[in-house]
């Protein structure tokens, strides 16, 4: 499944801050995507988040992925990376039992990804017991073993205001 990856919120100006650690190009660029879409949703949805989006405005965003882990590279974390910045503006956590996997489009279409099967083979052995999978990756979890289907919730979804 996709890596949340570490967020800590910092005294700034509202931006992404510092990305470092194993981070690849791509991932990079999922973690930019990411924010981009959490400053869109926020300021859509002001009148209800203003708490939120104040708080945003005076921190920024860091993003680090320890340097002993696996360089992460790949279209796959963009909406692990979004869910892991709003619950670190919003100081709720994410059930430690839930992976998801899936890029985010700055408009929050989360899209297809590769490698399904193998993500959900290393969601069960890690003891999650829900996945969140693109939509567009549900003809993909015929792939996945019925075994490990039947250990794991797949919840499939088209936009991030599903997850």
């Amino acid at each position: 499944m996709a890596w949340l990856g570490l967020v800590n919120l910092v005294a700034g100006k509202g931006e992404l801050g510092r990305l470092t650690g194993s981070l690849g190009k791509v991932m990079k660029e999922s973690a930019e995507v990411a924010f981009s879409y959490v400053q869109s949703y926020l300021e859509e949805n002001k009148k209800n988040l203003k708490k939120v989006l104040a708080l945003l405005r005076k921190r920024d965003i860091n993003v680090h992925a320890p340097e002993g882990a696996v360089e992460k590279e790949g279209p796959s974390a963009g909406i692990a990376l979004t869910t892991a910045i709003l619950s670190a503006l919003t100081n709720q956590k994410v059930p430690t039992d839930i992976g998801m996997t899936g890029e985010i489009t700055s408009k929050g279409k989360v899209l297809e990804i590769g490698g399904l099967k193998e993500k959900a083979i290393a969601a069960c052995r890690s003891e999650l017991k829900t996945i969140v999978i693109p939509k567009s990756n549900e003809k993909d979890v015929e792939d996945i073993p019925e075994e490990i289907r039947q250990e794991l919730k797949i919840l499939p979804v088209e936009e991030y205001e599903e997850v």
